[in-house]
């Protein structure tokens, strides 16, 4: 896992743990237009429920679910627990800056970023 990785995960945790809210910063971005946000990326949620966490990987908070259907903006994406043969976590800017594992997400265009 890189240097960044590890650090997006750090403050992510450090932040949901003292009970502020995650928001990390995107040069140009007030942190209210993600709907239009040309950054983000896009899927849809493929599991009946799909838990929302503090950090990428199953032991930490879980903070939201969203239900198989849904579409999510995604932030970017980093390395975190394997989930069926998938190391990819993304990033959903969507309300909590949550956690949501890429196993459970159809990308809908091109594959996000790394964080």
């Amino acid at each position: 896992m890189s240097l960044r990785s590890r650090l997006v995960i750090s403050l992510t945790t450090a932040a949901l743990a003292l009970g502020g809210a995650v928001t990390p910063a995107v040069a140009g971005d007030d942190g209210h237009h993600a709907k239009n946000n040309p950054r983000l990326y896009k899927g849809v949620v493929t599991a009946s429920t799909l838990l929302l966490r503090s950090a990428p990987h199953r032991g930490s908070q879980v903070i939201g679910s969203l239900h198989r259907g849904q579409k999510v903006k995604i932030f970017c994406k980093t390395v975190g627990e394997n989930i069926n043969g998938n190391n990819r976590w993304y990033l959903l800017p969507d309300g909590t800056w949550a956690w949501a594992a890429a196993y459970y997400i159809k990308n809908i265009g091109p594959a996000p970023r790394w964080c």
